[in-house]
C-alpha cells in the first residue's frame, strides 16, 4: 500500500472511531450519556426526555386493562425475618369485559399461614396493595379510562385510598415529585435540580428478549458523600424502549430510604406485550421489605402473570 493511502485509511479509521465514541449532551439542567449506538443513530435526545417524563403510554397499557378480557396467575408470599414464607397466596383469575362493565372470577386459590383473618379480610397491607391493584369486587361499570395526568392526585383520598394513589404515581411517574409523603415527596423528583445533580442518566441501544431497544437508565451517582447518599430514594430505574414507536417495553426499579418512623427496599420489574396496537403488561414482578410506624414489618414478594388477552 502506498504511503498517501495508508495514511488516508489510518484518518478514515481514525475518524469513525472518535465518531462512535460515547457522548455528553446537556438537556435542562441534565447531562446525558449516550452510548456510541445511539451517537450513530442520530436520536433527537431532547426530545425523547422530554417524551418520557411526559409518558402516558405505561399508565394506558394499565388502563388497557380494564377493557380487555384476560387471565391472571398471582403468587404472592409473605416472609418471616429469616426469609421463609410465613403466608402466601396462589390463584388464577379470569376478567371478563363486555358492555362496558368488567367483573372478574376466581377460578383457583390456594392460601397458607394467616393471609386473611377469620372474616376473610386480608392480613398484610401489601396484599391489600396487590388486591387494589389487580383484583376486582364485583362489577365494575362506566369506568373513565382516560390517561389525564390529573387524574393522579391526592385530593379527597384517605387512608389505603391515599397510598395507592402515591404508589401509583411513582410506579406510573417514577421521577416526579409525590405531594403527601413525609421526607422524602421532593427527592423522588429526579429530573430536576437539586436531586438531578445526584444522578447519571445513560441512552444506550440492547438486545432485548430479542429485539433491539432504546434503554434509558437514570441511576444515582457512585461514591456520593454521606450527606447525600441520604437524600437518594430512587436507586436506578431502567426503561426500555421500541425503537419504531417509542412505546415502554419494560421497565425495572430499585428503591429505598431510612427515615425515622418509616423505611423500606423495594425492587420492582414490569414487562410489556401487545394486543393488535394496544400495549398490556404482561407481568409484573416486586420484591420489597418495609416498617412503619404502628405496623408489622412485612416482607413480601409477588408475581403477576397475565396473559390470553382479548377483545
Amino acid at each position: 500500500m502506498k504511503t498517501g493511502h495508508r495514511i488516508l485509511w489510518v484518518i478514515m479509521l481514525l475518524s469513525i472511531q472518535v465518531q462512535a465514541q460515547d457522548s455528553l449532551l446537556k438537556v435542562g439542567d441534565k447531562i446525558i450519556t449516550l452510548k456510541e449506538v445511539v451517537v450513530l443513530s442520530n436520536m433527537d435526545v431532547p426530545g425523547f426526555i422530554k417524551r418520557i417524563q411526559l409518558d402516558t403510554s405505561f399508565y394506558r397499557a394499565f388502563k388497557n386493562l380494564h377493557e380487555l378480557n384476560y387471565t391472571a396467575l398471582n403468587d404472592v408470599r409473605m416472609l418471616d425475618k429469616k426469609g421463609s414464607v410465613e403466608a402466601s397466596l396462589e390463584s388464577k383469575t379470569e376478567q371478563k369485559y363486555q358492555n362496558g362493565c368488567r367483573e372478574m372470577t376466581v377460578r383457583e386459590e390456594k392460601t397458607s399461614g394467616k393471609m386473611k383473618d377469620k372474616h376473610g379480610e386480608w392480613n398484610y397491607t401489601t396484599m391489600e396493595m396487590y388486591a387494589g391493584l389487580f383484583f376486582t369486587d364485583g362489577k365494575i361499570c362506566g369506568e373513565n379510562n382516560s390517561v389525564s395526568q390529573a387524574e393522579l392526585n391526592l385530593k379527597n383520598k384517605r387512608g389505603l385510598e391515599k397510598h395507592k394513589e402515591q404508589l401509583k404515581m411513582l410506579f406510573f411517574n417514577p421521577g416526579r415529585k409525590i405531594p403527601g409523603i413525609p421526607f422524602i415527596g421532593d427527592k423522588i423528583n429526579i429530573y430536576e435540580e437539586p436531586m438531578s445533580a445526584l444522578y447519571e442518566y445513560v441512552l444506550d441501544m440492547e438486545n432485548y428478549k430479542g429485539e433491539n431497544c432504546y434503554v434509558f437508565r437514570i441511576a444515582a451517582l457512585p461514591d456520593l458523600p454521606p450527606s447525600s447518599q441520604n437524600d437518594i430514594v430512587i436507586n436506578k430505574v431502567e426503561t426500555w424502549f421500541n425503537p419504531t414507536d417509542m412505546r415502554i417495553m419494560a421497565r425495572r426499579y430499585d428503591l429505598s430510604y431510612r427515615a425515622g418512623v418509616y423505611d423500606f427496599d423495594v425492587q420492582m420489574d414490569v414487562e410489556m406485550t401487545s394486543l393488535g396496537e394496544l400495549l398490556v403488561p404482561s407481568l409484573l414482578r416486586y420484591t420489597g421489605n418495609w416498617k412503619v410506624a404502628l405496623k408489622k414489618r412485612e416482607r413480601g414478594i409477588f408475581t403477576a402473570t397475565l396473559f390470553g388477552f382479548s377483545k
